[in-house]
């Protein structure tokens, strides 16, 4: 089995705190999720997270006009500058205080950053500058305002940066120095904080927008008591407030703006979770709808205008919104506490998640986003299970209930309930679905239910202790049960005999696992071990000390370092890989361990994360941050926040929860809930405190001797066409991802290649090829060329296409409307034209000869067969000619038969 998993996907999160942001060609979206940043392809139907990682939340980000730097800022003022479109980290960096907004300019030249107080501009790096020790270079520093700076706004030429701060000013500051005079402007007369400045399409008007709702707009004009005067002169020319408007949506306060100006188009998010549209300059209500009663945090509009994204990190809520169709693009919400149970469907295209909140969710792997959303449990969700076989689910809660889902309707079609109601904290699914068993803490027997009459049919009585944890097995009907009792039990549970003999542990069991085909069971234990039990003959067959592996970080309140503390030295929950080889375990820590039972070996370690937001992330304290009374990080600081609703808490005093949802008296801790193996082992999820984080081995991070080749080059395509090397040169086009260069080389392979060229095309590159052949079929003329292509590459990878349709889910819908759009077509056609086609038949046979009288053949016309120039060809080249004619004639006459074969049995 492989072992080189890496992080792929981070699911359950669409949205922490700080700025939203389209990509250029406004189809992505960036939003920051905790440490890390997700990008979500709102046309393609997928996602991504970044694999790196900030110290701490992050604060804002944005990326410049080419859109290949990325620049992310932590809350303490730590960036990262990432290559957005190979993915990598180019530089770290540490601006050495906080850090509110960031913006690059238009031309990508510089990008300036609100550093407290002070605005800071820098020097974009660039490949051509030989500057190998410092990447970034500051060009100029401002410092005009005497508060924190909220905001920051290029102008369309670069030339000039516009400014806001709590200080209720705004100011206009120059890049150039020799505009230095130009640009020495403030702007007051708010009387709130100044949220945001903006330009008008012209740079001829500026929009100041205050926090109390106050608009007012700026234009660059002359006194009105000297216009009838001096009408020319420039000299009292300055910038002065021609309008103002206002929300009154008070006591609601203005959170975040957006302002589009190429259409005029001004968006704003309120405290209350309302957004409006205003048309400027008139000032006209366009559009006024809510997201609930939480602030809108952040509000970012893509180039064209036409879609808002708007982000709640009270919830953890994202929208995108088209505003002129009022339809949602995308409307996300994740879990908004910690997660406590994984499950992956049988296909390994869903992922289940339950949490504290008491809500269900299913999520797509391959896109990342959440289909549905089950709220009928009360309370917190224990565990969730899927059937082997069909789309049923199962979860128990706290609530005192297990209930059955119809995964294809969305519906909860079944509620199992004891004869008391007590708390179920452990499930487990019989894999044909006929049984479910459920254990609870607050009793010390197994209740089994029938699914189909819903019937409590026994009570499994033998545990001398609460029961923690359920196992059922993949092919026979064995269940596992732990105990606080410190055994394990094996029932039979469709045999007639239900006395079972215990296994005795020596400490209390945590987690426990059945091994696919049921002859060996893991228990994890409170001592940290992880013991494996032989079920046919009932002894101990192997262990494994996962102490020494676990990395146990310090919380802020400890006194011991982190290898004195045996806090979490245990594992918490454990899952076997579909081959029984290879074990995940992890527990209340911040790793994930895989090992090889056989050999009892660790085969590779994992960090849950690395954000020192959370407890139990750090070895070591820092020591300048402790005083004889603790760490200093302990120190409640909101009430020397500036703003009113900053200093304000409503949580109560120890609370995890409380009328704000996003604010904690107490910092989470890390910890892994749950883990579970995809059925093929190609990937496994982990439910963190981070969120769904989704480990896979990524089949194009497989070594590519093409990646190494400095000859991957346009030039170097053409000469691989030249020298017949059609397998090079595909992979090579797919290398260098240039549309046309594909295209060349698609059509370039001839039609006795294509099996071989598909027969040896890395998988890697089929979802691409048929994806291509999807796109480019449609326009294409080449109809038998791509049916082709098609028929080859579905022969020679079908297998691989079946085992994973979640990813080839996208490309397959691409070949079925390519397919549905022209067979319709082609059959409508030859219908039409039966006719014309057995009149041009017959005529295919006429021999031109002359009998004894001198007539013309019968059939023979010369006007629409033959010129008088070709009267003289000879009878052997009319028969070739016309035997030429026929070979053409029964070909097509073939084609609409082989298409509607090939469309209905071998391509869809």
């Amino acid at each position: 089995m492989r072992s080189d998993y890496r992080f792929s996907n981070l699911l359950g999160t669409v949205y922490r705190q700080g700025n939203l942001l389209f990509s250029n060609d406004g189809t992505q979206l960036l939003s920051p999720v905790g440490n890390r940043v997700s990008v979500f392809d709102l046309v393609n139907n997928k996602s991504f997270t970044f694999e790196y990682e900030h110290r701490k939340n992050v604060a804002c980000l944005d990326l410049n006009t080419q859109g290949s730097l990325l620049l992310s800022v932590d809350q303490d003022g730590r960036a990262i500058l990432v290559n957005f479109r190979a993915r990598t980290v180019l530089h770290h960096f540490n601006f050495k205080d906080k850090v509110r907004t960031v913006k690059f300019s238009p031309d990508g030249r510089l990008f300036a950053l609100a550093c407290g107080r002070f605005i800071q501009i820098w020097k974009t790096p660039e490949v051509g500058e030989d500057r190998q020790f410092a990447p970034f270079v500051r060009y100029r520093v401002h410092a005009g305002h005497f508060d924190d700076v909220t905001s920051l706004t290029w102008s369309q030429d670069s030339r000039f940066l516009l400014s806001t701060s709590k200080d209720l000013t705004a100011r206009l500051w120059s890049i150039s120095s020799e505009e230095k005079d130009l640009a020495s402007t403030t702007f007051a007369g708010h009387r709130d904080n100044v949220v945001s400045a903006y330009f008008s399409s012209n740079q001829e008007i500026i929009y100041t927008i205050s926090k109390d709702g106050a608009v007012f707009q700026w234009e660059y004009t002359g006194r009105p008591d000297f216009e009838d005067q001096e009408p020319d002169a420039t000299a009292n020319l300055s910038w002065r407030i021609t309008k103002k408007h206002y929300f009154y949506a008070a006591p609601a306060k203005v959170k975040c703006t957006a302002f589009h100006a190429a259409s005029n188009v001004l968006t704003v998010g309120l405290s209350d979770g309302c957004f409006r549209l205003y048309e400027m300059p008139d000032f006209v209500l366009i559009q006024q709808l809510t997201m609930g009663q939480n602030a809108v945090n952040a509000v970012s509009v893509n180039q064209s205008g036409e879609w808002l994204a708007f982000g709640s990190s009270t919830l953890g809520q994202l929208v995108v919104y088209e505003w002129q169709s009022e339809s949602y693009i995308l409307k996300q919400q994740g879990h908004f506490d910690a997660s406590n149970a994984i499950a992956y469907s049988h296909d390994g295209s869903r992922v289940i998640t339950g949490s504290d909140d008491g809500k269900i969710k299913v999520w797509d792997t391959s896109s990342g986003f959440c289909l549905v959303t089950f709220q009928e449990h009360t309370s917190a969700v224990t565990a969730v299970k899927i059937v082997k076989k069909g789309q049923v689910m199962f979860s128990s809660s706290l609530d005192g209930t297990v209930r059955a889902w119809d995964l294809l309707r969305y519906r909860n079609f079944r509620t199992f309930t004891a004869a008391e109601r007590i708390p179920f904290n452990c499930l487990a699914v019989d894999p044909t679905g006929e049984v479910v068993c459920a254990g609870s803490v607050d009793s010390f027997d197994v209740h089994v239910w029938s699914v189909q009459t819903g019937q409590l049919v026994e009570t499994l009585s033998g545990h001398e202790g609460p029961v923690s944890c359920l196992s059922f097995s993949q092919e026979n009907g064995l269940l596992a049960s732990a105990s606080w009792d410190k055994t394990v039990r094996i029932w039979s549970i469709f045999g007639r005999s239900q006395q079972v003999e215990p296994l005795e542990v020596y400490s209390d069991v945590l987690a426990i696992s059945l091994r696919p085909d049921g002859k060996e069971v893991a228990a994890a234990t409170l001592d940290g071990q992880i013991s494996f039990f032989n079920v046919d003959e009932g002894k101990q067959v192997g262990s494994i000390d996962g102490k020494k592996d676990i990395i146990s970080g310090r919380h802020l309140e400890d006194r011991f370092t982190a290898k004195n503390s045996a806090r979490s030295k245990f594992f918490t929950t454990i899952d076997y890989s579909f081959d029984g080889f290879s074990m995940i375990a992890g527990g209340n820590n911040n790793s994930i361990c895989l090992y090889d039972i056989a050999n009892g070996v660790l085969l590779k370690r994992f960090v849950v994360s690395r954000n020192m937001s959370l407890n139990g992330t750090m070895q070591f304290l820092n020591s300048s941050k402790m005083t004889e009374a603790g760490s200093l990080e302990l120190i409640d600081v909101n009430a020397e926040n500036s703003d009113l609703e900053e200093r304000i808490d409503n949580t109560l005093p120890g609370s995890q929860r409380g009328g704000d949802l996003s604010t904690r008296r107490v910092r989470p801790e890390i910890r892994v809930a749950a883990l579970n193996f995809s059925p093929a082992a190609k990937a496994f999820a982990a439910a963190s405190t981070e969120g769904i984080l989704i480990y896979s081995i990524d089949d194009s991070l497989v070594f590519d001797p093409f990646d190494l080749d400095t000859d991957v080059t346009p030039q170097g395509v053409s000469e691989m066409l030249g020298e017949k090397d059609y397998m090079s040169a595909v992979v090579m086009a797919f290398r260098l991802n240039e549309s046309y260069l594909i295209q060349k080389v698609y059509e370039a392979v001839p039609v006795s290649e294509i099996n071989i060229v598909s027969q040896s095309l890395p998988v890697v590159y089929v979802s691409r090829m048929l994806k291509f052949i999807g796109d480019f079929a449609v326009d294409s003329p080449h109809l038998e060329f791509n049916l082709l292509w098609i028929k080859a590459l579905l022969s020679s990878h079908g297998a691989h296409v079946m085992n994973r349709k979640h990813e080839f889910s996208a490309a397959l819908r691409a070949l079925q409307r390519f397919i549905n759009r022209i067979a319709k077509d082609v059959v409508t056609t030859t219908k039409n034209n039966t006719y014309a086609y057995c009149f041009l038949t017959s005529t295919d046979g006429a021999i031109e000869q002359e009998d004894d009288e001198g007539q013309e053949p019968v059939g023979a016309d010369h006007d629409f067969f033959a010129s008088s120039e070709d009267e003289e060809m000879s009878t052997a080249e009319s028969d070739e000619d016309q035997d030429e004619d026929k070979v053409t004639f029964d070909e097509k006459k073939k084609l609409p038969l082989e298409l509607n074969e090939d469309s209905d049995e071998e391509l869809i």
